[in-house]
């Protein structure tokens, strides 16, 4: 069709000469006037030009107008073709007969010229504007047909919603995933159809689409999204939800929702960090996790006494081994070892492999030297048990170097450095054992080591030295009562000190026998010097591990109970830190612990955090004073001011005082000058074996 009303073809069809030249005169400047008075000759012309517009005049002789309507309408090409009927008549029938037939408008007779132009022209303006509607929407058709063939064809979801977040589209993607068909999910909440959860908690998460509907901008799904199918399988997936807005009012239509299925993509980047980040052969952290590691431990550690601890592994005479056995058995030996270690490895310790036989253990939380010195000893220990590789076993000795943060290294570069060289020492030496970067701390474990065989062959012998320290009253100088404190000699007759075996003890779970030894002949000698007539209390010192022993109370009654001593002859001696780890369990022990009889002291009170809330909770008998505030008192008006404060304290309370450290005559004059009941020093004499003691000693002839 054309582009305007001044162009057109318009077929007339008359069989008066005369009103067709009337139809030329008023058309023919302004369209493709083509006319005939036959009304066959019409129907030809008809076919061959196909007017816009066609005239009939109604009366003509053969065929009149009626009928060639008929017979140009049945003629497809001309099924857009308006019909103008010319007539004479203005009967209401006729008019009506023709408007059945199409007619969109009549010319009256003598035909003006005027109007018949522009009734014709008011039909080629309607055939323009129904022309430009029909190529209008042909074009919309087509464009929305394209358009949803691209949403079907792309690779993303889509899913489209109204205003509300209700659905109405999805595209063969989104339907795979949800697994919703789009005629199953059109008029379903868009949260129904997207089954979006957090994928490492499993909770639900909001649709983005309402954000994006609510705020009226594009949003970005959460990170770590997964989207859960109706069939239950699931889908790591990203992407964003935006606003639909009509583009001539700028109203809020809908929403649209684009995602991509990104499983493989993470599987894939998971595979490649952990690539990355772990040894082929072994599947253990390599050297670059290792370092990341250490990092964070040194990190975690902040400000506290923690220890960091870095064992570096080194199979000694493996290349040897993996020359003569060859790579695949040297492998599996490598994969078992590395097996074994994990199953050792615990607390958050790593174990990485950083070489061809070579393996870092990092304990990144150590309380104390000996957990590191148990550990190698350990790892060690299965190290040295014999691998099976096919039908044979395979025995393998280890060089172990340990480097402890803070203490030699502050880095992990140096953790690492300083592990190696502590690992040459032991190449170097004898192999198959560990050494410490640290001279000290090698001669610590060393002496630790050294301490801990000696402990546990004086506990078998029942070899311990129980020394006794006198305690005597303030007021006159006599002796009320002795302490008992644990020696122990060495194979060459030294005495070892208490602070070198007592924490042993404690770090290996030997002070409960350790204990339960000196309570015995603590009690023992108190029933011998009964019998002789000079009876006297001895106090014992009990660690938080013993006290908390859920057979302590019996071991105490049982003891009694052996050597027929009367309860009053026994002070246990217990510290704050025995009480905090349990304090319903350390409550119910001290009830039992009265009810036998025995006398029990808070030792080393002041040091502690909670000393007056123990004073209030716990009924003692004895309070006694720490030596690092007796030890002040020469010369520190403030530690005065303190000891003044405890006794005052105790005394309000009804507590026995005893002071520890006495050593200056100073000290002994204030305290007896502050009402404190008891004291013990070297001011009086240091703890000696009783035979050495008892010589010294003024007994008492009546009871203690």
């Amino acid at each position: 069709m054309h582009v305007d009303a001044d162009q057109g073809c318009v077929l007339a069809v008359d069989d008066q000469v005369s009103e067709l030249l009337i139809i030329e005169e008023a058309l023919g400047s302004y369209y493709k006037i083509v006319t005939t008075s036959s009304p066959t000759e019409a129907i030809k012309l008809a076919k061959l030009h196909r007017p816009d517009v066609i005239l009939l005049d109604i009366e003509m002789p053969g065929m009149d107008g009626f009928e060639l309507c008929k017979t140009l309408q049945a003629i497809p090409d001309l099924a857009s073709s308006s019909f103008i009927f010319i007539t004479s008549h203005h009967s209401v029938e006729m008019e009506s007969r023709a408007l059945r037939l199409g007619a969109s408008d009549f010319i009256p007779k003598p035909i003006h010229v005027e109007v018949c132009r522009l009734r014709v022209k008011s039909q080629m303006i309607i055939k323009q504007q129904a022309f430009a509607l029909s190529k209008s929407f042909k074009d919309l058709h087509r464009e929305k047909k394209y358009l949803h063939t691209i949403l079907r064809s792309i690779g993303d979801a889509v899913i489209t919603t109204d205003k509300n977040g209700i659905v109405s589209f999805l595209n063969p993607i989104a339907e795979r995933l949800t697994g919703w068909q789009e005629k199953q999910a059109a008029g379903t909440p868009i949260d129904v159809v997207m089954d979006l959860r957090e994928a490492s908690t499993n909770t639900t998460m909001a649709n983005p689409i309402y954000f994006a509907l609510e705020q009226q901008r594009t949003v970005a799904m959460a990170m770590n999204a997964k989207l859960v199918s109706q069939n239950g399988t699931e889908y790591r997936v990203e992407d964003s939800a935006s606003p639909i807005f009509d583009p001539l009012t700028n109203t809020l239509l809908g929403g649209v929702m684009v995602f991509r299925d990104v499983t493989e993509a993470i599987a894939m980047s998971t595979q490649m960090t952990h690539i990355t980040h772990h040894d082929h052969l072994t599947g253990l952290p390599n050297r670059v996790l290792l370092h990341d590691r250490m990092l964070q431990a040194i990190q975690a550690r902040g400000n506290s006494d923690r220890l960091i601890a870095v064992l570096l592994i080194d199979l000694d005479n493996f290349k040897y081994l993996n020359d003569s056995l060859g790579h695949q058995t040297g492998d599996a030996i490598i994969v078992h070892l590395a097996s074994r270690l994990e199953d050792i490895a615990q607390n958050n310790a790593t174990v990485s492999r950083i070489g061809g036989d070579e393996f870092v253990f990092l304990m990144p939380t150590c309380k104390q030297l000996a957990q590191i010195n148990q550990m190698a000893q350990q790892l060690i220990h299965e190290i040295n048990q014999p691998f099976s590789v096919g039908d044979e076993e395979h025995r393998l000795t280890v060089s172990m170097g340990i480097s402890v943060y803070p203490v030699d290294a502050s880095s992990p570069e140096e953790l690492i450095s300083h592990a190696d060289t502590a690992m040459y020492k032991v190449k170097h030496a004898n192999k198959n054992g560990f050494a410490y970067y640290s001279d000290e701390l090698y001669e610590g474990m060393k002496e630790r080591v050294v301490n801990e065989k000696l402990l546990h062959k004086r506990l078998k012998e029942k070899s311990l030295l129980v020394y006794f320290q006198p305690k005597y009253r303030l007021a006159d100088n006599t002796v009320s009562g002795m302490e008992a404190l644990v020696r122990i000699k060495d194979d060459d007759d030294n005495i070892i000190s208490p602070l070198s075996f007592i924490p042993v003890a404690e770090e290996t779970g030997l002070i409960i026998e350790l204990g339960n030894q000196v309570l015995d002949q603590s009690c023992a000698l108190a029933r011998q010097l009964l019998t002789e007539g000079n009876p006297i209390k001895i106090a014992v010192n009990v660690s938080a591990s013993q006290f908390n022993d859920t057979r302590f109370t019996a071991i105490v009654a049982d003891i009694l109970l052996k050597h027929e001593l009367p309860a009053k002859y026994l002070e246990l001696e217990i510290t704050e830190s025995a009480l905090i780890e349990n304090i319903n369990s350390a409550n119910k022990t001290m009830r039992q612990l009265r009810k036998i009889g025995v006398s029990i002291a808070l030792d080393d009170f002041g040091t502690g955090y909670s000393s007056l809330s123990y004073l209030r909770n716990f009924n003692f008998n004895v309070l006694k004073i720490d030596r690092s505030f007796v030890k002040d008192l020469d010369k520190d008006e403030q530690a005065q001011n303190i000891v003044m404060a405890i006794v005052t304290l105790a005394r309000s309370l009804d507590l026995q005082i005893v002071c520890e450290g006495i050593e200056t005559e100073h000290q002994l004059t204030f305290l007896k000058r502050i009402g404190c009941h008891e004291g013990q020093g070297f001011y009086f004499t240091q703890p000696l074996p009783y035979e050495q003691l008892k010589s010294r000693l003024y007994l008492p002839n009546d009871d203690a």
